[in-house]
Protein backbone atom coordinates (compact mmCIF):
# COMPACT_ATOMS: atom_id res chain seq x y z
CA UNK A 1 0.00 0.00 0.00
CA UNK A 2 1.07 3.77 -0.28
CA UNK A 3 0.37 6.03 2.13
CA UNK A 4 -3.30 7.35 0.88
CA UNK A 5 -4.12 5.64 -1.65
CA UNK A 6 -0.82 7.68 -3.66
CA UNK A 7 -0.56 7.19 -7.26
CA UNK A 8 2.72 4.72 -7.57
CA UNK A 9 3.97 7.22 -10.35
CA UNK A 10 4.20 9.76 -8.00
CA UNK A 11 6.27 7.83 -5.42
CA UNK A 12 9.50 8.69 -6.85
CA UNK A 13 8.72 12.27 -6.97
CA UNK A 14 7.54 12.46 -3.83
CA UNK A 15 10.74 10.98 -2.48
CA UNK A 16 12.66 13.59 -4.50
CA UNK A 17 10.86 16.38 -3.59
CA UNK A 18 11.23 15.56 0.60
CA UNK A 19 15.30 15.22 -0.16
CA UNK A 20 16.16 18.72 0.47
CA UNK A 21 14.32 18.10 3.63
CA UNK A 22 16.67 15.21 4.57
CA UNK A 23 20.11 15.29 6.96
CA UNK A 24 22.71 13.79 5.08
CA UNK A 25 22.91 10.59 6.76
CA UNK A 26 19.27 10.14 5.86
CA UNK A 27 19.90 11.51 2.47
CA UNK A 28 22.73 8.48 2.39
CA UNK A 29 19.94 5.93 3.37
CA UNK A 30 17.55 6.59 0.70
CA UNK A 31 20.03 7.09 -2.26
CA UNK A 32 21.38 3.55 -0.61
CA UNK A 33 18.06 2.14 -1.52
CA UNK A 34 17.47 3.64 -4.75
CA UNK A 35 21.05 2.67 -6.02
CA UNK A 36 20.33 -1.24 -5.52
CA UNK A 37 20.10 -3.60 -8.08
CA UNK A 38 17.93 -5.57 -6.82
CA UNK A 39 15.21 -4.08 -4.08
CA UNK A 40 12.32 -5.78 -3.64
CA UNK A 41 9.87 -6.88 -0.58
CA UNK A 42 12.49 -9.87 0.58
CA UNK A 43 14.66 -7.08 1.35
CA UNK A 44 15.15 -6.73 5.05
CA UNK A 45 15.37 -3.90 7.65
CA UNK A 46 18.87 -5.19 8.57
CA UNK A 47 20.28 -5.49 5.02
CA UNK A 48 19.38 -1.43 4.26
CA UNK A 49 20.98 -0.60 7.69
CA UNK A 50 23.98 -2.38 7.35
CA UNK A 51 24.39 -1.16 3.84
CA UNK A 52 24.18 2.16 4.92
CA UNK A 53 25.71 2.32 8.36
CA UNK A 54 22.61 3.75 10.63
CA UNK A 55 20.40 1.83 12.68
CA UNK A 56 17.62 -0.35 12.28
CA UNK A 57 15.53 2.49 13.80
CA UNK A 58 16.72 5.29 11.72
CA UNK A 59 15.80 3.95 8.70
CA UNK A 60 12.04 3.55 10.20
CA UNK A 61 12.49 6.89 11.38
CA UNK A 62 13.49 7.86 7.26
CA UNK A 63 10.31 5.80 6.25
CA UNK A 64 8.02 7.76 8.61
CA UNK A 65 9.69 11.41 7.36
CA UNK A 66 8.77 10.32 3.90
CA UNK A 67 5.01 9.66 4.90
CA UNK A 68 5.19 6.16 5.21
CA UNK A 69 3.83 4.02 8.13
CA UNK A 70 6.67 2.49 8.35
CA UNK A 71 9.83 0.36 6.62
CA UNK A 72 7.21 -2.27 5.11
CA UNK A 73 5.14 0.23 3.35
CA UNK A 74 8.60 2.23 2.24
CA UNK A 75 9.91 -0.87 0.74
CA UNK A 76 6.71 -2.33 -1.15
CA UNK A 77 6.23 1.65 -2.61
CA UNK A 78 9.32 1.97 -3.61
CA UNK A 79 9.71 -1.46 -5.58
CA UNK A 80 5.83 -1.09 -6.87
CA UNK A 81 7.87 2.06 -7.91
CA UNK A 82 10.68 0.63 -9.59
CA UNK A 83 8.99 -1.90 -11.70
CA UNK A 84 6.59 1.06 -13.42
CA UNK A 85 8.18 1.43 -17.22
CA UNK A 86 8.71 5.07 -16.15
CA UNK A 87 10.91 4.82 -13.78
CA UNK A 88 13.17 2.79 -15.76
CA UNK A 89 13.09 5.70 -18.05
CA UNK A 90 15.60 7.83 -17.00
CA UNK A 91 19.70 6.47 -17.60
CA UNK A 92 22.62 9.01 -16.60
CA UNK A 93 24.29 10.49 -19.49
CA UNK A 94 27.85 9.59 -20.10
CA UNK A 95 30.80 10.98 -22.10
CA UNK A 96 30.99 7.49 -24.12
CA UNK A 97 27.46 8.03 -25.44
CA UNK A 98 27.20 8.44 -29.21
CA UNK A 99 24.41 10.65 -31.37
CA UNK A 100 21.77 8.02 -30.76
CA UNK A 101 22.28 7.63 -26.71
CA UNK A 102 22.27 11.14 -26.58
CA UNK A 103 18.83 11.51 -28.11
CA UNK A 104 17.31 8.19 -26.43
CA UNK A 105 18.29 9.52 -22.84
CA UNK A 106 17.32 13.12 -23.05
CA UNK A 107 14.47 12.50 -24.76
CA UNK A 108 13.52 9.32 -22.33
CA UNK A 109 14.18 11.67 -19.34
CA UNK A 110 11.49 14.62 -20.19
CA UNK A 111 8.79 11.86 -20.81
CA UNK A 112 9.49 10.58 -17.43
CA UNK A 113 9.11 13.90 -16.28
CA UNK A 114 5.96 14.59 -17.85
CA UNK A 115 4.30 11.34 -16.88
CA UNK A 116 5.30 11.99 -13.12
CA UNK A 117 4.34 15.27 -13.10
CA UNK A 118 0.97 14.74 -14.61
CA UNK A 119 0.86 11.84 -11.25
CA UNK A 120 1.61 14.59 -8.88
CA UNK A 121 -0.80 17.46 -10.19
CA UNK A 122 -3.31 18.93 -7.77
CA UNK A 123 -6.17 19.03 -10.31
CA UNK A 124 -8.63 21.15 -8.33
CA UNK A 125 -5.65 23.47 -7.68
CA UNK A 126 -4.80 23.92 -11.35
CA UNK A 127 -8.51 25.04 -11.96
CA UNK A 128 -8.20 27.39 -9.21
CA UNK A 129 -4.59 28.94 -10.92
CA UNK A 130 -6.47 28.96 -14.37
CA UNK A 131 -9.89 31.14 -12.32
CA UNK A 132 -7.59 33.44 -10.81
CA UNK A 133 -5.19 33.87 -13.48
CA UNK A 134 -8.47 34.48 -15.67
CA UNK A 135 -9.99 37.08 -13.63
CA UNK A 136 -6.91 38.96 -12.09
CA UNK A 137 -6.40 42.79 -12.77
CA UNK A 138 -3.04 42.50 -13.33
CA UNK A 139 -0.94 39.47 -14.11
CA UNK A 140 2.87 40.01 -13.23
CA UNK A 141 5.47 37.23 -13.30
CA UNK A 142 8.84 36.86 -11.69
CA UNK A 143 11.72 34.67 -12.70
CA UNK A 144 15.12 34.88 -13.22
CA UNK A 145 17.12 32.95 -15.55
CA UNK A 146 15.70 30.00 -17.37
CA UNK A 147 12.32 30.37 -15.03
CA UNK A 148 12.20 33.94 -16.76
CA UNK A 149 12.30 31.79 -19.88
CA UNK A 150 9.32 29.70 -19.36
CA UNK A 151 7.21 33.11 -18.06
CA UNK A 152 8.17 34.91 -21.38
CA UNK A 153 6.61 31.81 -22.96
CA UNK A 154 3.47 31.45 -21.43
CA UNK A 155 3.72 35.48 -21.64
CA UNK A 156 3.81 35.13 -24.71
CA UNK A 157 0.90 32.72 -25.76
CA UNK A 158 -1.78 34.88 -22.94
CA UNK A 159 -0.78 37.95 -25.25
CA UNK A 160 -1.96 35.78 -28.14
CA UNK A 161 -5.68 35.37 -27.24
CA UNK A 162 -5.86 39.09 -25.35
CA UNK A 163 -4.77 38.45 -21.91
CA UNK A 164 -1.63 40.57 -21.00
CA UNK A 165 0.93 39.43 -18.53
CA UNK A 166 3.67 41.31 -17.39
CA UNK A 167 6.93 39.52 -17.07
CA UNK A 168 10.12 40.62 -14.79
CA UNK A 169 13.73 38.93 -14.32
CA UNK A 170 15.33 41.64 -12.31
CA UNK A 171 15.09 42.00 -8.63
CA UNK A 172 14.68 45.27 -8.41
CA UNK A 173 11.84 45.42 -10.91
CA UNK A 174 10.20 42.66 -9.45
CA UNK A 175 10.03 44.24 -6.40
CA UNK A 176 7.84 47.60 -7.79
CA UNK A 177 5.67 45.52 -9.69
CA UNK A 178 5.06 43.73 -6.35
CA UNK A 179 4.46 47.08 -4.23
CA UNK A 180 1.60 47.82 -6.92
CA UNK A 181 -0.42 44.84 -6.91
CA UNK A 182 -3.60 44.87 -4.76
CA UNK A 183 -6.37 42.04 -4.18
CA UNK A 184 -7.63 41.78 -7.95
CA UNK A 185 -4.23 40.71 -9.01
CA UNK A 186 -1.89 37.54 -9.42
CA UNK A 187 1.72 37.21 -8.80
CA UNK A 188 3.17 34.18 -10.07
CA UNK A 189 6.54 32.86 -8.79
CA UNK A 190 8.51 30.72 -11.06
CA UNK A 191 11.81 29.35 -9.23
CA UNK A 192 12.73 25.32 -10.05
CA UNK A 193 14.27 25.29 -6.70
CA UNK A 194 11.81 27.37 -4.71
CA UNK A 195 14.93 29.44 -2.60
CA UNK A 196 15.46 32.14 -5.29
CA UNK A 197 15.75 35.03 -2.98
CA UNK A 198 14.88 37.83 -6.04
CA UNK A 199 11.39 35.96 -6.47
CA UNK A 200 10.64 35.14 -2.73
CA UNK A 201 11.14 38.99 -2.07
CA UNK A 202 8.98 39.58 -4.64
CA UNK A 203 5.75 37.30 -4.15
CA UNK A 204 6.21 37.85 -0.09
CA UNK A 205 5.44 41.58 -0.87
CA UNK A 206 3.00 40.97 -3.28
CA UNK A 207 1.26 39.02 -0.70
CA UNK A 208 1.25 41.29 1.72
CA UNK A 209 -0.28 43.87 -0.22
CA UNK A 210 -3.28 41.94 -0.79
CA UNK A 211 -2.36 39.78 -3.91
CA UNK A 212 -3.18 36.27 -4.98
CA UNK A 213 0.02 34.10 -5.18
CA UNK A 214 0.63 30.99 -7.48
CA UNK A 215 3.85 29.77 -7.72
CA UNK A 216 5.22 27.44 -10.45
CA UNK A 217 8.53 24.84 -8.80
CA UNK A 218 9.77 21.70 -8.40
CA UNK A 219 9.45 21.84 -4.40
CA UNK A 220 6.32 21.69 -3.04
CA UNK A 221 7.80 22.47 0.52
CA UNK A 222 10.34 25.41 -0.90
CA UNK A 223 10.42 28.93 1.02
CA UNK A 224 8.52 29.73 -2.28
CA UNK A 225 5.88 27.43 -2.05
CA UNK A 226 5.05 28.54 1.70
CA UNK A 227 4.49 31.71 0.29
CA UNK A 228 1.83 30.83 -2.10
CA UNK A 229 -1.88 30.36 -2.41
CA UNK A 230 -1.47 28.03 -5.14
CA UNK A 231 1.26 25.53 -5.67
CA UNK A 232 1.76 23.99 -9.12
CA UNK A 233 4.87 21.37 -9.06
CA UNK A 234 6.68 19.75 -11.56
CA UNK A 235 9.26 16.52 -11.16
CA UNK A 236 12.39 15.51 -12.34
CA UNK A 237 14.51 13.06 -12.05
CA UNK A 238 18.31 15.18 -12.41
CA UNK A 239 21.42 13.35 -13.71
CA UNK A 240 25.00 15.35 -13.50
CA UNK A 241 25.48 16.92 -16.68
CA UNK A 242 21.89 18.24 -17.35
CA UNK A 243 20.77 18.74 -13.45
CA UNK A 244 16.84 18.44 -12.77
CA UNK A 245 16.57 21.70 -14.62
CA UNK A 246 16.35 20.30 -18.30
CA UNK A 247 13.41 17.72 -18.07
CA UNK A 248 11.42 20.04 -15.35
CA UNK A 249 11.37 22.74 -17.71
CA UNK A 250 9.84 20.23 -19.96
CA UNK A 251 6.99 19.53 -17.63
CA UNK A 252 6.91 22.84 -16.31
CA UNK A 253 5.80 24.43 -19.62
CA UNK A 254 2.62 21.49 -20.23
CA UNK A 255 1.79 22.37 -17.36
CA UNK A 256 1.73 26.44 -18.49
CA UNK A 257 0.20 25.01 -21.67
CA UNK A 258 -2.76 23.62 -20.44
CA UNK A 259 -3.31 26.98 -18.00
CA UNK A 260 -2.99 28.23 -20.91
CA UNK A 261 -6.39 26.56 -22.90
CA UNK A 262 -7.76 26.30 -19.58
CA UNK A 263 -8.28 30.18 -19.04
CA UNK A 264 -9.45 30.48 -22.54
CA UNK A 265 -11.57 27.89 -22.29
CA UNK A 266 -13.32 30.68 -19.78
CA UNK A 267 -14.01 32.90 -22.73
CA UNK A 268 -13.60 30.79 -26.20
CA UNK A 269 -14.88 32.96 -28.11
CA UNK A 270 -13.28 35.75 -26.69
CA UNK A 271 -10.38 33.94 -27.12
CA UNK A 272 -10.81 33.09 -30.46
CA UNK A 273 -11.56 36.60 -31.72
CA UNK A 274 -8.38 37.74 -29.99
CA UNK A 275 -5.99 35.45 -31.74
CA UNK A 276 -7.41 35.97 -34.83
CA UNK A 277 -6.51 39.74 -34.35
CA UNK A 278 -2.87 39.11 -32.92
CA UNK A 279 -2.43 36.57 -36.11
CA UNK A 280 -3.77 38.90 -38.28
CA UNK A 281 -1.25 41.91 -36.42
CA UNK A 282 2.11 40.11 -37.46
CA UNK A 283 1.21 38.44 -40.87
CA UNK A 284 2.73 41.28 -42.85
CA UNK A 285 5.85 39.83 -41.07
CA UNK A 286 6.03 36.86 -42.23
CA UNK A 287 7.70 35.53 -45.93
CA UNK A 288 5.80 32.98 -48.28
CA UNK A 289 8.50 30.38 -49.13
CA UNK A 290 8.88 31.48 -52.38
CA UNK A 291 9.21 35.04 -51.44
Amino acid sequence: MTPSGLDLKAVGPRIRMMMPHLTPLEAKVVETVFGRCRFDESVPLKEIAGASGVSEAMVVKIAKKLSFSGYREFRTAVYEYSRLPTADMHQELSSDDGPAEIVQKVFRTSIQALEETLAILDIEEFGRAADLLYRARNRDFYGVGGSAQIARDVSHKFLRIGIRASVYDDSHMMLMSASLLGADDIAVGFSHSGNTSAVIDAIQLARGNGARTLVITNYDSSPLAGLADIVLCSTAQGSPLMGENAAARIAQLNILDALFVAVAQRDYQAAERNLDRTMSAVKSRRRDRGA
